[in-house]
């Protein structure tokens, strides 16, 4: 069969139809692209989540008499383009009341965080370009000569309103309107274009191969099915069957004939970040010309920053300061490059001496597939969640090793505040901030007082919020108004662990913990005492759930996605979710599998040694080579490796350390690669616990020592009880199948292609009772038993 789309088509596609043009443009987007200018001004402004925005527009919509409309939907054209947008209310001249004269009403509300005055002149303006332009639609449609406009910023935390009224004469709305527009003209025929250029180009997209690897076909219809049905998929498929590739090769070519506008392909981790562009890379070099496909990376703030040490504003930055000047012919030649990865985007923010973190997320609005870490997408301040909603988009995201994220969610929507950190900062905060800390060490004492004992907490005490938010109001004016010094990282890290804080403790429900740590510290005849309060995600469903309703099709993808309902249930998917599992291309003849009946318990652990040298050591006397061996904890990795030093010298031990960096940990696997017969010792879960490739002879056997299962300690304890309560099986979804999901991602570092053979051996009886043989991957061959002797 001929894997070339141009020559077949996956089951179920229709070739008939147009290409439809999304012609459409939202006023929020027209303004940002056409009325924004001067200079970045991040400034560290403390603003409300999405939800907190949403219930705050609701309760200030909810004061306003009748005949006042709440988001009314306004449309029109303006050279050629299609508006369209919402405004926040609505009084028509007929039902003004005794406004003089009679004029009909317009209102734009934004929710804000402390005082109003630190709204920057630049959002002010960009606002009012906003409620402009819909007063400019208004009086076009109906032909009203004037209209009264008013923009209302309200405080969340205080509950006030600072209401800004002008009159507006329809032609200068209309002038004003056309002049946006103007702006906006040629780049919106460029990018209807670009738009069909793009589509054309996809639906004659070649497979970058003479032919699909085994199963992988199956894996790209089932994606491609996924999406043009509109459904979520979770799609479980074994390492080494080109997973990344097989997915992104499908979803592609679904975008011109399902009139997809974005694709998002996220990761947990960097190295699958380059492994998505890696596999995209493939797909632009099968191709006889270039692909119009705008691709761009986007990376951590950190990692793009040029300045660090200086805050996101036009008075602290030079590259910040004019961005919006500089940023037209910079975003020119952004859109004229298909491939933005990290050095491109650096390269091009160079020469227009822009901010690179900056620039990469202003081409998150024009580029067709966005490669980027699953945050970008999932937490609270998602920058690519939000430019779906803003614009409507009909995206896809795929998401690769899927199983990361229910974790990685949990810590986008946790928040921690320990006192000795705030402790540290009073003593070495300059003299106008020491009062705001020495008001909240006293919050911290009668927190303390009111809550003697550590534990977990019904709600989150209030006793903290007033101190908190005055901190951070004086810390934002301090580092705003104050030349960057060594003291503003700290100040920055304790402000937006405040920020944190707060907006989770609004939203603080049964999907969360909160838990109070206090410890005690003998100095002299005194005790010291010191706490700390955690609002600790456990069901981040409840968080999920709303940016994949939104998305037209979400894809999660990784070699270990069962059972299927345990990460259906904690991620939040939608019921319609497809769920399938790709047979793997292994065989059984390629795997010895061993299971050696002993205990690895905690207090079994130190006689678990002998037998597991005992079986290392025959193993690599029959099959001198590489091996890899697994275990519960670092601590348990330094019995062994002591073991091992003493016991079995002919063995040559590498061991992973705690605290790795990222040099240390390639440095680490690199030993594999160029040597034969080491014999490495890592922690279960941990750096080199999954995503390491090691073909052939640089890995020939995995031992692992361990099930995996999480601490039986009081927060899991508590995850297990909330679990019970939600979905009814508690245990399971907090110990057994995390556990396993560890041991099955650790064995599959040894099998990476239908040509590597070698050995697991489990060393742990509990591997033989039924209920954790059965997540075992079926293609397994039935392990032999050993008694060790």
């Amino acid at each position: 069969m001929d894997p070339n789309y141009a020559a077949t088509r996956f089951a179920g596609e229709s070739l008939s139809g147009e290409l439809a043009i999304m012609n459409t443009v939202a006023v929020r987007s027209l303004c940002e692209f056409s009325a924004r200018a001067g200079s970045l001004s991040q400034g560290y402004t403390p603003s409300p989540t999405s939800a907190q925005g949403i219930a705050g527009h609701k309760k200030v919509q909810a004061r306003r008499p009748a005949p006042y409309q709440a988001e009314y939907l306004l449309t029109g054209e303006c050279l050629g383009m299609s508006l369209r947008g919402r405004a926040d209310g609505y009084v028509s001249h007929e039902d003004a009341g005794a406004a003089s004269p009679r004029l009909a009403l317009l209102e734009e509300i934004k929710t804000h965080r402390a005082d109003s005055s630190r709204i920057r002149a630049s959002q002010r303006q960009l606002h009012w370009a906003q409620l402009k332009v819909y007063g400019a639609l208004l009086c076009q449609r109906d032909a009203l000569s004037e209209v009264r406009l008013r923009l209302v910023y309200y405080n969340i935390d205080n509950d006030q309103e600072t209401p800004l009224e002008e009159c507006w004469s329809g032609a200068d709305l209309t002038a004003f309107l056309c002049q946006l527009c103007q702006r906006y003209q040629d780049w919106h025929q460029q990018e209807q274009q670009h738009r069909k250029k793009r589509d054309q180009a996809l639906m004659t997209l070649a497979f970058p191969f003479a032919k699909f690897r085994p199963y992988q076909r199956e894996l790209s219809e089932a994606v491609y099915k996924a999406i043009s049905r509109g459904h979520s998929l979770q799609l479980e498929a074994p390492t080494g069957i080109g997973k990344t590739l097989g997915v992104a090769y499908p979803a592609l070519m679904a975008m011109p004939r399902y009139q997809l506008d974005r694709l998002f392909l996220l990761s947990a981790r960097t190295t699958g970040r380059q492994l998505m562009l890696d596999s995209l890379s493939q797909l632009k070099g099968a191709a006889q010309a270039p692909i119009p496909v705008r691709i761009l990376e986007l990376t951590a703030r950190d990692k793009a920053c040029v300045h660090p040490h200086l805050a996101c504003d036009g008075e602290s930055c030079p590259l910040a300061e004019g961005f919006f000047d500089r940023l037209a012919p910079a975003r020119e030649a952004a859109a004229n490059h298909y491939w933005l990865d990290q050095g491109a985007i650096n390269h091009i923010a160079a020469q227009h001496q822009l901010c690179p973190y900056y620039l990469a997320q202003e081409m998150a609005r024009w580029c067709d597939v966005v490669v980027g870490d699953v945050n970008h997408y999932f937490d609270q301040q998602a920058l690519l969640f939000g430019l779906s909603q803003q614009n409507n988009w009909h995206s896809v995201p795929l998401i690769d090793e899927a199983h990361n994220l229910i974790e990685r969610a949990r810590a986008m929507y946790s928040a921690t505040l320990n006192q000795a950190h705030f402790k540290a900062a009073r003593r070495a905060a300059p003299g106008e901030l020491k009062k705001v800390f020495t008001q909240l060490e006293r919050a911290w004492t009668r927190l303390l007082t009111t809550h003697g004992t550590s534990g977990q907490l019904d709600t989150v005490p209030s006793a903290l919020n007033g101190a908190l938010q005055r901190l951070i109001t004086e810390l934002l004016d301090y580092v705003s108004t104050t030349s960057a010094t060594s003291d503003h990282a700290q100040l920055h890290s304790l402000l937006f662990d405040a920020m944190a804080f707060l907006k989770l403790a609004e939203q603080f429900g049964e999907h969360s913990l909160c838990t109070l740590a206090i410890t005690e510290r003998t100095l002299g005849k005194k005790v010291r005492r010191c706490a700390s309060l955690a609002i600790q995600n456990l069901i981040p469903a409840d968080f999920l759930a709303p940016r994949f309703k939104h998305a037209h099709a979400a894809i999660l993808f990784s070699a270990t996605l069962s059972p299927a309902r345990y990460y259906h249930d904690l991620l939040g998917l939608p019921e319609t979710t497809c769920g399938q599992v790709i047979a793997s291309p292994f065989s059984a003849r390629q795997l010895n599998v061993k299971l050696t009946r002993l205990s690895t318990r905690l207090n079994d652990r130190v006689a678990s040694l002998s037998v597991i040298s005992q079986r290392l050591s025959q193993q690599y006397q029959q099959q001198p080579g590489n091996y890899l061996v697994y275990v519960s904890s670092f601590a348990y990795l330094q019995q062994l490796h002591d073991y091992l030093h003493h016991h079995a010298t002919y063995l040559p031990c590498i061991a992973q350390t705690p605290g790795m960096n990222e040099a240390e940990r390639l440095a680490f696997i690199e030993q594999f690669r160029r040597q034969q017969g080491l014999v490495g010792l890592a922690v279960l879960g941990g750096a080199f616990g999954e995503g390491i490739d090691l073909p052939g002879e640089q890995l020939i056997g995995v031992f692992i020592a361990t099930l995996g299962l999480p601490p039986f300690d009081d927060y899991h304890r508590q995850l297990a009880q909330r679990l019970q309560a939600r979905f009814t099986d508690g245990y399971a979804y907090t110990y057994l199948y995390p556990g396993l999901r560890k041991v099955v991602q650790a064995a599959g570092r040894l099998i990476r292609s239908p040509e590597d053979s070698g050995v697991i051996e489990l060393l742990d009886a509990r591997f033989a009772h039924p209920d954790i043989a059965r997540l075992l991957p079926n293609w397994w061959p039935a392990p032999t038993l050993i008694q060790p002797s």
